[in-house]
């Protein structure tokens, strides 16, 4: 059986697994017997990809069938600074599984959609899970904590995902909440009227926040970075995702 490697971002991890990405991440988010649910988000890594800080060979030669032939699951690589070694070069496809097990693949693209007017939330994926707001486009919050650092917190690499802040965006004061799903609004209000595009770019809304999140609330895409290299992974229209995988939709919005 052919044995696949992937990047984990909930846990950051690299794991071997004889399971084909949309069983993976049935499995992944369910569990082996389905007792447990939970959002898995996960690249697929080049299987020829070898870095000297992981024992890839010794993990793929780990992951055997059992003895009844069934594949094994999963054999954890490395839970450690797994971000940073990983090239984006070596990134496929990034799948989204839902807490019951459907799973959605996404490509990457050329190029990132053009900065939107307004003020933006990005959840931190890996290396951190912090929630912030910003007054910057992804580009330039990406350059702000790898390249360009302006304080004293420096990641080289980080996986981030853009969420929705709807009439927050512009009126962080006054806004109507519409149907935005977060419990801190008060906290988030506050947060988004501390920035300013003169002297404070970004506020911290959380500085641990939990990984699982609406997927109807991405509002662009996901941004994976190391060093200079930034790929972007467009999501797809709600209208795209109800007509084309609409039992992922309906899996994602229970």
């Amino acid at each position: 059986m052919t044995v696949h490697l992937y990047f984990s971002l909930i846990p950051e991890a690299l794991i071997a697994s004889m399971l084909p990405p949309e069983q993976f991440g049935q499995y992944y988010a369910t569990g082996h017997k389905y007792k447990s649910k939970g959002q898995a988000i996960f690249f697929e890594v080049d299987p020829s990809f070898r870095h000297d800080f992981f024992n890839i060979d010794e993990g793929i030669s780990r992951c055997t069938a059992h003895p009844d032939g069934t594949p094994k699951n999963s054999v954890y690589i490395s839970i450690y600074r797994v971000l940073e070694h990983i090239p984006v070069s070596a990134l496929g496809k990034l799948y989204l599984s839902t807490a019951y097990g459907h799973t959605l693949g996404l490509s990457r693209t050329d190029s990132a959609p053009p900065d939107a007017s307004g003020l933006h939330m990005y959840q931190d994926l890996a290396p951190v899970n912090s929630l912030v707001v910003s007054t910057q486009g992804p580009a330039a919050y990406y350059q702000g904590v790898t390249s360009q650092p302006a304080k004293f917190i420096r990641f080289p690499g980080l996986c981030f995902v853009e969420l929705g802040l709807g009439a927050l965006s512009t009126d962080p004061e006054n806004g109507p909440v519409g149907d935005l799903p977060y419990s801190f609004m008060h906290h988030l209000r506050e947060a988004l009227l501390e920035v300013n595009p003169s002297d404070k770019h970004t506020k911290l809304v959380h500085r641990v926040h939990s990984l699982e999140f609406p997927y109807r609330m991405i509002k662009s895409g996901f941004y994976m970075g190391n060093g200079p290299d930034l790929a972007f992974y467009p999501m797809p229209s709600h209208d795209a995702l109800r007509r084309e995988h609409n039992s992922w939709w309906r899996s994602a919005n229970l």
